[in-house]
């Protein structure tokens, strides 16, 4: 794939870029292996200061940053403004908290047969970042945030589609005053991650991205002894039950779909309703689904972009279509629209059955599967009936059914009656195949730190660990 910026809206091709060299590549790894050595030894007090500058740059530059992610992928103007403001948001939450989660936590002196003990939480080194494009800011941010808190130095492989936006958080960070080298961005293919990876300077990778790319780092961090934490996407469900209100989980629902033109991991795609409210909430949702604006996504009037590539489109189209061909029915949308620009119209499909790929598949896109169900029993059997476990949703106004649902719901995040996202404050991440590991919170800040264990003993002749040891 090209590391070019391609208009979603128009096609056309506004900027290229060519590939680093190895020797670039080789030169990169050494400034982020020096910074490292230097950032280490500054003061957190003095980290947070360059991430509150950098912060205060997003919140200065934030118009003119949304529009060049809207440019490159085509979120709408409004969702990329957002976007940049949270980024602003995550850096001052981490500049602020950062000191509470890196402090020394003390053990139990006396129990350990020691004069003083505790944890201590101590930066690795460089951290290679394999990111997206749907999120091209945010989901770097959530990684490059709390890893320079910490004091580990960045090392950025972006989407070949996103390579400005990318170049630009590099540019943020440099700006804010971190070292030369701290966050770099390399403008490389993916088959440049393996060399990257499996050099010894680089300590550890994270990625967000597909399944495929998931197991490809996987296996490279294995073979080198190397840390991972991987988000890859999920199918997550949307599960209605009779006592929900359904005007506003219909109108959660739709946001829950079609946030960034549906392509978001957190994404509600399945929508698994009890069959006595099943009709009532069909009606609700596919009206507010099919009067949603479809177009141009700098107009502060539109709700829904062009999808990010044609390649994309035209994946999403088929998983439809082949829903179609097998007996399902569509309730809205489900038409690819003619002329310029990789638009796809909100689409609403039921009568879904196993056999069919939106069954099983994630479909990244805004189009919504209607699941009906006859118990809560069966609601959890389908939602869990996925090899994705990264979000969940439950819309139930019985208290008894909440605290099923947040034990029975296999999945890294469950919200009740609201719209699956994250938050700073939070951990972030899944399980089975979405991923393992998380981001954000003081467990992202923990996940690239050597977890140090302290003990200081008395210094005394005879004095020891004790009668065991491993």
């Amino acid at each position: 794939m090209p590391i070019a910026t391609t208009n979603p809206a128009t096609g056309q091709v506004l900027k290229t870029y060519d590939a680093m060299s190895d020797e670039q590549i080789d030169a990169a790894i050494e400034r982020a292996d020096l910074a490292f050595r230097q950032l280490r030894e500054t003061t957190i007090a003095q980290r947070a200061r360059w991430l509150t500058a950098a912060a205060d740059r997003l919140d200065a530059e934030r118009d003119e940053t949304a529009r060049l992610m809207t440019t490159e992928m085509g979120k709408t103007y409004a969702a990329a403004k957002a976007e940049v403001t949270k980024c602003a948001t995550a850096c001052r939450f981490y500049a602020d908290n950062a000191p509470a989660m890196l402090a020394d936590e003390p053990a139990d002196a006396v129990a350990v047969k020691a004069r003083r003990a505790y944890v201590r939480y101590q930066p690795i080194g460089p951290v290679l970042a394999v990111m997206p494009w749907n999120f091209p800011l945010w989901q770097v941010m959530r990684f490059a945030a709390p890893a320079l808190m910490a004091g580990n130095t960045g090392l950025l492989k972006h989407a070949s589609n996103v390579p400005q936006t990318a170049l630009y958080l590099e540019d943020l960070f440099r700006r804010a005053g971190f070292p030369e080298g701290a966050f770099t961005t390399l403008l490389v293919g993916s088959d440049a991650v393996d060399r990257i990876l499996s050099d010894p300077r680089v300590r550890a990778a994270t990625l967000t991205g597909s399944e495929p790319a998931g197991r490809s780092i996987a296996q490279i961090a294995g073979r080198e002894i190397k840390k991972t934490v991987l988000e890859l996407g999920g199918s997550d469900p949307f599960v209605v039950m009779p006592s929900a209100d359904l005007d506003t989980a219909a109108e959660v629902a739709t946001t829950a779909r079609c946030q960034n033109n549906g392509q978001s991991c957190i994404a509600a795609k399945r929508f698994i309703v009890h069959t006595d409210v099943f009709d009532a909430f069909a009606e609700k949702f596919a009206a507010r689904m099919a009067a949603l604006r479809v177009g141009d996504p700098m107009d502060d009037g539109t709700d829904v972009g062009p999808l990010a590539s044609e390649r994309g489109r035209d994946e999403v189209h088929a998983q439809v279509t082949d829903a179609v061909d097998q007996g399902a029915t569509v309730l809205c949308g489900g038409e690819k629209p003619a002329g310029d620009g990789w638009y796809y119209p909100p689409t609403v499909v039921t009568d879904l059955r196993p056999e069919m790929r939106m069954w099983s598949e994630e479909v990244f896109g805004p189009v919504a599967g209607l699941y009906r169900v006859g118990s809560y029993d069966e609601a959890i059997e389908v939602a869990n009936g996925t090899s994705f476990g990264l979000g969940s949703n439950a819309w139930t106004n019985d208290p008894a059914e909440q605290e099923r649902f947040a034990v029975d719901l296999d999945a890294g995040n469950v919200f009740i009656n609201g719209m699956t996202t994250s938050y700073p404050e939070l951990p972030f991440g899944g399980v089975k195949n979405s991923g393992y590991g998380r981001e954000l919170s003081a467990a992202g800040m923990r996940e690239f730190c050597n977890t140090k264990t302290v003990w200081i003993g008395e210094g005394k002749a005879g004095a020891g660990a004790g009668a065991h040891s491993e």
